[in-house]
């Protein structure tokens, strides 16, 4: 009789480990395996050849990468360089090749220690992006035409940003170890694919998405050092710090979160202060001209300012964005702390950089990578990201038709103003719509895609499965009255673990 206890036990954990099948749960997702010969099967070997889920979908995001720097060939093969708006008209515009001479890279300038000749008196990117910046120019050969040198330096960045396509695919699909196909959220976004080589933002990307793969192992030193390099390679990362701190308030767990703050400023100092103490005025370049930019594309900032006869001034609205964003912190705060169940760590990283995005004075098109991992991890639900997606590629077309439209003269060839706000808008609204499935599975967590499948907070780290210690509102009843009344999915125990996944 032990003997077969021994076996029943065996068999329930192995049934616990089991990963998450999207064709299973997710009826998009069974639609869409049609193409590739159906949803899984009960009897499908998974995980026992070289075809694991993460080298599938590593080679898939590779392979949407790649079509984006196909969808890019126009201008590489001379929009980028002759007429005014035919890189417009192409759709296939990007900082990269532009920036290579206009920042002095093609003349071996120091960034921020040498001042450069135009308007633009040091580089206006953080110092981790600077850096990468640099480390293409060198790459980069000095010899030919400037166009043959722009190709090569475009060439270059998109290597190297193709690896932190893959880290960040990579990362995603380990973080939530019993769903690894969620992955394919990431791999297949359209619009990550079309704004990949725009900017350099798959640095901060990849690292802060590594930084969420490590707080899921529960390495809080590690989390906070990765944070902190990517916050030095773009300014949004921080904010994940905010969430963190109130579900580590809610859970009691300060001295991880103390350890990984400290591990973020100490990551952040050390990239950060050698810049900073020899050449400051080029280091503080990037948030002068943040602070100084006026209102820009993407936002509704923008359409507030055309329609307007007396705009309102760059610092009425520097002051009045700061306020929305705060007051939306305080709703993510009070959210982590008043819902029947402590969020997950994903749902209220994404729901404040969404804010950030949907209050910022500017959102260039690439912002959009910001978003995907963590939409991915937050609400792996195909319907609800293919919408949101949808309504980015349209912001990403309606934005180059209006640069069209605005630079081809008296032709007026693109998306008139009116027309580009309606784009804003479809971008406002479908940011939007995904916060509101998200908040709807904060407060209903049977809604849930990850609870559903019997997971607490699989990107919770140290979070995964603890006792409350601090909670407001409903939420401090006791927690089988509240929360798991409305649960239909498998329990999860509070103060243990939840089930965790397989090996990948």
């Amino acid at each position: 009789m032990c003997g077969m206890a021994s076996a029943e036990s065996t068999q329930a954990s192995v049934h616990e480990r089991e990963p998450v099948r999207p064709t299973k749960e997710d009826e998009v997702a069974a639609a869409g395996s049609e193409l590739i010969g159906g949803p899984l099967g009960r009897r499908a070997l998974l995980g026992s050849s070289w075809w694991t889920p993460v080298r599938v979908i590593a080679l898939v995001a590779i392979g949407m990468f790649a079509l984006g720097l196909v969808q890019k060939a126009p201008c590489y093969n001379g929009a980028w360089f002759f007429g005014a708006s035919s890189q417009y008209t192409h759709a296939c515009y990007s900082d990269i090749p532009h920036l290579y001479q206009g920042r002095g890279f093609a003349d071996g300038l120091v960034p921020y220690f040498d001042r450069l000749p135009g308007d633009m008196q040091y580089l206006e990117y953080p110092v981790l992006t600077g850096v990468f910046m640099e480390v293409a120019s060198w790459l980069t050969p000095g010899s030919g035409t400037i166009q043959d040198q722009e190709q090569w330096y475009w060439m270059v960045n998109a290597g190297m940003l193709m690896v932190c396509a893959a880290v960040i695919v990579v990362c995603v699909t380990r973080t939530h170890a019993r769903r690894p196909w969620d992955g394919l959220l990431v791999a297949l976004a359209p619009a990550a694919a079309l704004t990949a080589t725009i900017n350099w933002d798959l640095l901060a990307v990849a690292l802060t998405a590594a930084a969420m793969l490590m707080w899921s192992r529960g390495r809080s030193l590690a989390f906070g050092v990765l944070l902190g390099l990517a916050t030095a390679a773009k300014l949004y990362p921080f904010l994940l710090l905010g969430p963190l701190m109130v579900l580590c308030w809610r859970a009691g767990r300060w001295r991880e979160f103390g350890t990984a703050l400290g591990g973020a400023i100490v990551a952040w100092v050390v990239v950060n202060g050698p810049v900073m103490l020899f050449a400051f005025e080029g280091w503080s370049k990037f948030y002068t001209f943040s602070q100084e930019r006026g209102v820009d594309f993407g936002s509704f900032w923008l359409i507030m300012a055309q329609n307007s006869d007396d705009p309102l001034s760059t610092d009425t609205v520097n002051t009045l964005a700061t306020l929305l964003m705060l007051v939306c912190c305080a709703a993510v705060a009070a959210l982590a702390l008043i819902a029947p169940r402590r969020p997950r760590f994903a749902q209220l990283a994404f729901l404040i950089v969404a804010a950030f995005i949907l209050t910022n004075k500017v959102y260039s098109p690439q912002y959009v990578l910001w978003l995907v991992p963590l939409a991915a991890l937050a609400r792996p639900k195909w319907r609800d990201f293919l919408i949101w997606q949808a309504c980015e590629v349209a912001y990403f077309l309606g934005i180059w038709l209006y640069l069209a439209y605005t630079t081809s003269g008296d032709a007026h060839k693109g998306l008139p103003t009116d027309g580009y706000h309606w784009a804003i808008g479809l971008h406002l609204l479908g940011t939007l719509y995904l916060c509101v499935m998200v908040v709807r599975d904060i407060f209903m967590p049977d809604r849930d895609p990850v609870r559903r499948s019997g997971d607490d907070d699989p990107s919770g780290g140290v979070l995964d499965g603890a006792k409350d210690v601090f909670v407001l509102g409903p939420a401090a009843r006791p927690r089988r009255q509240v929360a798991d009344a409305q649960f239909d999915g498998p329990p999860v125990e509070w103060g243990k673990p939840g089930p965790t996944g397989g090996s990948l």
